[in-house]
């Protein structure tokens, strides 16, 4: 079967459910071996399949599929343009990806979203994702677009980044893949619940001044960006995630930006471990 076909799951190893009103789950043995690689989900849209299993289970399935799907990619187009966050996603599931065999050689490395701080500041996602990814590759390297975070302007750097997306990918421009975690509030990116820049969809890249958590001022890729993937992997771990995952996977008209971005996505994975599958039930 060629990349870009097949679903997450080979054979026994992980749940996959397609989520109507109510989620049914099945979940992996704890014995099961390690998968063969895995290729990208065709999902109903707008249900999500959903993947629980543990956390190191995870991120070994997610490098597998973004191998494929980067390999899929750039026999197609010739390039794999993929949006990375910061966060736990960042820490649990980029540093698997060094010692994988993707090509970096081909692979346009692009952030979700970025504080407005320095890159060396502890707080920049570019800074996380040097440290766990970028700066351990020994060959080549993905080509790094990075959020200027540490610009006086936020704006001109929101526009500059979107700028670059749009030579790069298109108008609008279109990513292969998003990883996005997800806050306990159900934010993804720097997309708060409430905020007005979840109604903004002709944007490419927003300027957040009033996040609920520090720093509040930051640059973010919009609705429209995100969900507008050709796929979209959302991931969580912990039972503080379980609330959100539970109002955004099993109520249809949830306005949580997690919510929104899976109900526009056209193919969307949510890749959660047991404790943030428990509000979803068995």
């Amino acid at each position: 079967m060629p990349p870009g076909s097949g679903s997450w799951a080979s054979g026994a190893l992980c749940c996959l459910a397609t989520l109507r009103s109510e989620a049914r789950l099945e979940r992996a043995p704890a014995h099961l071996s390690r998968p063969e690689t895995l290729r990208p989900v065709h999902a109903v849209k707008p249900q999500p399949a959903v993947v629980v299993a543990p956390a190191a289970a995870l991120a070994e399935r997610w490098k597998a599929h973004c191998v494929a799907a980067a390999r899929a990619a750039a026999a197609e187009r010739g390039r794999y343009a993929l949006a990375v966050p910061g966060g736990s996603v960042a820490e649990r599931f980029l540093p698997v990806l060094v010692a994988s065999d993707m090509d970096w050689f081909g692979v346009e490395l692009f952030f979700c979203d970025e504080r407005c701080v320095p890159p060396e500041s502890p707080d920049s996602n570019f800074g996380t994702v040097s440290r766990l990814l970028v700066g351990s590759l020994t060959d080549h390297a993905p080509r790094v677009h990075r959020m200027e975070g540490e610009n006086p302007d936020p704006a001109r750097a929101a526009r500059d980044y979107g700028d670059a997306l749009r030579l790069m990918l298109g108008a609008p421009p279109v990513l292969d893949m998003v990883l996005l975690g997800v806050g306990e509030d159900g934010h993804v990116a720097s997309l708060f619940p409430g905020r007005p820049s979840l109604a903004t969809l002709d944007s490419v890249v927003l300027v957040e001044d009033a996040a609920p958590k520090p720093p509040a001022r930051r640059l973010t890729l919009s609705l429209g960006v995100l969900a507008g993937a050709r796929e979209v992997v959302v991931a969580a771990f912990g039972r503080s995630k379980a609330a959100a995952l539970a109002d955004a996977l099993r109520d249809p008209v949830s306005a949580l930006p997690l919510a929104l971005v899976l109900r526009r996505a056209a193919r969307a994975s949510v890749l959660i471990d047991e404790e943030a599958a428990s509000g979803l039930g068995r």
